[in-house]
């Protein structure tokens, strides 16, 4: 993504401001303050500047999922309104490591691991925003030129007290749990980023509350105009219960092949496929209110509905090509029982290999208890016939079919 002047943007706004505001708010969570957006809006209409929308992004795991896409595509609908995305790299923060809901401290990055997930987020970023209209910045631009004693002046403007009203440091300060110094430091770096740029609206999820609202606060000591803090909600991953995570495994890439990304998305339950709908899809809200009601009452088969959304999401990463021939993949694999043509290749270094460990080596069990479970529950197969027997061991030959389990195949290749 290039390096853009923050007022190099014509600003062109087609949609009426009522309008505007519908489309903007559509699956969001909070807005503070609720009536700022407009205010914004107004003023940008009446002066002919474009907003700055922030987003930070702490580069500690470079592939993007859904859950995040859902923050990307609301700053895509900033851009398509003629506003400009300022994505703030936190290159400098990440130094520190975001305490955000943990209850302990994370490890710091190194320069090297930093710069490597920047990149990547970067060639990401560009399947879902508009590059003309994006400006990437890293945060050592003003963060590193501070020094020690403007990092001093900068801590007098935040006390301990506020800090400790955050959730996770209050409960690690009541549990007694280490909390280092330089982790308080950073919802303080975080909200100085709004001040350098002069963000006019910050993006996230409901898990930088804090940070996001420490940022108005800080614009406002320093005597800019607050920013409008936007909140999206967390997506939940496919288990059902927690947020999408790559480091919990629940998580759908938007890299991921088209027959994965599909599957997957037939993989959530019933319940959460208006949340899908709304943030994951351009379905329009009132067509969604239909599907999903006709899958509640039962006028329409729910995985009827899925099918529809895991569709409409492909689409959106792939393109309708793909999209229809995942769906055609997949109804022919699970209706004939046919193995999909793009399943991965793994390559076997060990042959023979025990058949545990080739479920292991394949990525399709946590545990080798869980792969004998598998394997016990009949749910383990080899060019079409089951394999019952833990204790076997397997001669991999080139173009070997592997399945495991309902979702999980892998043509196998001597090395």
């Amino acid at each position: 993504m290039a390096m853009l002047k923050l007022d190099a943007m014509p600003l062109t706004q087609d949609l009426p401001l009522d309008e505007q505001i519908t489309r903007l708010k559509r699956g969001t969570l909070n807005i503070v303050p609720e009536d700022g957006l407009r205010a914004k809006l107004e003023k940008s209409k009446r002066t002919g500047q474009p907003l700055k929308v922030k987003l930070g992004l702490d580069p500690t795991a470079p592939d993007i999922h859904l859950g995040f896409a859902v923050v990307l595509r609301k700053l895509r609908q900033f851009q398509d309104l003629g506003h400009t995305v300022v994505l703030i790299i936190g290159d400098y923060t990440a130094l520190i490591g975001d305490p955000s809901g943990r209850s302990a401290t994370r490890p710091m990055l190194t320069e090297a691991q930093i710069q490597a997930n920047a990149s990547t987020y970067v060639e990401q970023l560009a399947q879902i925003l508009d590059k003309e209209k994006t400006v990437v910045r890293f945060n050592s631009e003003w963060l590193g030129a501070l020094g020690f004693a403007g990092t001093i002046q900068l801590a007098s403007k935040m006390t301990v007290a506020q800090v400790l009203t955050r959730e996770d440091f209050k409960n690690r300060f009541e549990a007694h749990q280490p909390i280092s110094l330089h982790e308080l430091l950073y919802p303080l770096s975080q909200a100085y980023d709004s001040v350098a740029i002069e963000a006019d609206i910050e993006m996230g999820g409901q898990d930088q509350t804090f940070n996001i609202l420490a940022g108005r606060d800080l614009q406002t000591e320093m005597g800019q105009e607050p920013q409008i803090a936007l909140f999206m909600p967390l997506l939940v991953g496919l288990d059902g219960v927690k947020k999408m995570s790559k480091s919990l495994g629940n998580y759908i890439g938007i890299a991921e092949p088209p027959l994965e990304q599909y599957s997957k998305v037939l993989s959530i339950g019933d319940e959460m496929m208006e949340t899908y709908f709304v943030n994951c899809t351009d379905v329009p809200e009132a067509e969604i209110a239909e599907l999903t009601a006709a899958a509640a009452s039962g006028a329409t088969n729910p995985m009827a509905v899925k099918h529809r959304l895991a569709t409409e999401i492909v689409r959106i990463y792939h393109g309708d090509a793909a999209a229809e021939a995942a769906g055609a993949e997949w109804r022919k694999i699970h209706s004939a029982g046919q193995f999909p043509a793009d399943a991965p290749v793994v390559v076997v270094a060990e042959n023979p290999i025990g058949l545990v460990a080739l479920i292991r080596q394949c990525g399709f069990a946590a545990s080798n208890g869980d792969a004998r479970r598998l394997i016990e529950q009949g749910g383990v197969s080899i060019d079409g016939g089951k394999c019952g027997d833990a204790g076997a061991s397997i001669t991999v030959t080139d173009g070997m079919e592997f399945k495991v389990g309902k979702k999980n195949f892998a043509r196998l290749k001597t090395a």
